[in-house]
C-alpha cells in the first residue's frame, strides 16, 4: 500500500457533562485525529491522549510532535506498507503507544477500506452486537450519583461502573446498591488511587457483590495487585498495568488479574489488543473494552474488538450521547443496552463533514 501523506487534526469537543475521576475532571476533549491518505482510499485513526499527562505520560501536544519528527517519518522506510509492518517500523521509539495506536489504526481503516473489509472481521469478531455498560464519574452528591445511575439504568445499560477515590468508595458503592438492588451488575474503578495500605478498606467493598475493582493501586504495582486479590473477595482488574500481551501474561501468572480491561490505544493499536485477548482466553481470563471518551471513530474500532469471543464482560462502549452532543460521526445510538457491531470497509464508520469542520481547531499535512 502506497501512502501519500498523513494529516494531523486537532478538533475540541464538549462534552455532555464534567467527567470526573481521581486523576481530574474533564469538560471537553482534546482530539488529536490522523488520517492517513493512498491513491486509493483514507483510513481515520483517533489518539486517546488527553491534553494534560495525568492519566498517561502521553499527551495530545506531545503526540503530534512525536507522530511530525520520528514516527510518520519511519514509515516513508517501509518498501511494503501494511498494518501489520507499521509495529515492527516504529519500535525504534521506545513507550508512545497511543500515537502509535492512532497511526497503526488509520493505516488499518484505509488497507481495509481499499479491500472492502470490515475491521470486526479482521480481528475475528463472533457477535452482530456487543452489550454497553457506561462509567459513571465521581459526583459532588450521592443524591446526583443516584440520578445518574437510575438515568444510565432506564436507558438501558447492562452495566454501571462507579469512579471511586479515598473519601468517595464505599458510601457511594453502599448508596447505589441499596437503591437499585443486588441485581444490578455493578463495578468500580480506582484509576490508581489507593496503597496496598488500603487493603483493609478496600474489602468493605467485598459485601457489595461487585463485578470487579479495576486498577486499585499504582499501574507498575504488579506485585502489590497480586498481594491484594489475596487479602480481598472482590476480583482485581488491570487497567493502566495492562500495556501489551508480555505485561498481561505477567500479570496473569503473578496471579495479579483475575480481569482485564483492554484499551487499544493504551497497549499501541487494535493488533495488540487482539493479542491481548488472545492470551488472556489461553488463560481463561475475561476481558472487557475499556473507553477513554471516544469520538464514534474510536467508538466504532472498539466495537468491533468488543465483539470478539473473549470479551464476556459489558464494556465502556457506551452509545454516543452518553459523552456528545453530536458526535464526528452518524451517532451510536443503544438498543436493548446493546450496540450494532459495524459491518462497512475498514471502521465502516466516517466523520461527516460539517461536524468535523465545526470542531476542527488545526489541521497539519504531512506529505510522504
Amino acid at each position: 500500500m502506497k501512502i501519500e501523506g498523513v494529516e494531523l487534526r486537532r478538533a475540541s469537543m464538549p462534552l455532555v457533562t464534567p467527567f470526573r475521576t481521581s486523576f481530574g475532571t474533564e469538560t471537553e476533549r482534546d482530539i488529536l485525529l490522523v488520517r492517513v491518505v493512498t491513491g486509493v482510499a483514507e483510513g481515520w485513526g483517533e489518539c486517546v491522549a488527553m491534553a494534560s499527562p495525568r492519566y498517561s505520560p502521553e499527551y495530545v501536544d506531545a503526540v503530534a510532535d512525536v507522530l511530525r519528527r520520528f514516527l510518520i517519518p519511519a514509515l516513508a522506510a517501509v518498501p511494503r506498507l501494511d498494518a501489520y509492518a507499521v509495529g515492527p517500523a516504529l519500535a525504534a521509539f521506545k513507550g508512545h503507544r497511543m500515537a502509535k495506536a492512532a497511526l497503526e489504526t488509520a493505516v488499518l481503516d484505509a488497507e481495509l477500506r481499499e479491500q472492502g473489509r470490515p475491521l470486526a472481521r479482521e480481528l475475528g469478531a463472533v457477535h452482530e452486537r456487543v452489550p454497553c455498560g457506561v462509567s459513571v464519574g465521581i459526583m459532588s452528591s450521592l443524591g446526583e450519583l443516584l440520578d445518574a445511575v437510575g438515568g444510565y439504568l432506564d436507558a438501558g445499560y447492562r452495566r454501571i461502573k462507579l469512579k471511586i477515590e479515598p473519601g468517595w468508595d464505599v458510601e457511594p458503592v453502599r448508596a447505589v446498591r441499596e437503591r437499585f438492588g443486588d441485581d444490578v451488575p455493578l463495578q468500580v474503578d480506582a484509576n490508581t488511587a489507593y496503597t496496598l495500605a488500603d487493603a483493609r478498606h478496600l474489602a468493605r467493598l467485598d459485601p457489595f457483590g461487585l463485578l470487579l475493582i479495576e486498577q486499585p493501586l499504582d499501574e507498575e504495582d504488579l506485585l502489590g495487585h497480586a498481594e491484594l486479590a489475596k487479602r480481598i473477595a472482590t476480583p482485581v482488574c488491570l487497567d493502566e498495568s495492562i500495556t501489551s500481551a508480555r505485561t498481561a501474561a505477567a500479570a496473569i501468572a503473578l496471579g495479579a488479574a483475575a480481569i482485564v480491561n483492554v484499551k487499544p490505544g493504551r497497549v499501541g493499536g487494535y493488533l495488540e489488543a487482539r493479542r491481548i485477548h488472545d492470551v488472556c482466553a489461553a488463560h481463561g481470563v475475561p476481558v472487557w473494552c475499556g473507553g477513554m471518551l471516544e469520538t464514534g471513530l474510536g467508538r466504532a474500532a472498539n466495537v468491533a474488538l468488543a465483539a470478539l469471543p473473549g470479551f464476556t464482560l459489558p464494556g465502556d462502549t457506551s452509545a454516543s450521547d452518553r459523552y456528545y452532543r453530536a458526535d464526528l460521526t452518524a451517532p451510536f445510538v443503544l438498543s436493548d443496552g446493546h450496540l450494532t457491531v459495524p459491518t462497512g470497509p475498514g471502521l465502516g464508520v466516517e466523520p461527516i463533514p460539517e461536524i468535523l469542520r465545526d470542531v476542527t481547531t488545526a489541521t497539519e499535512w504531512i506529505p510522504l
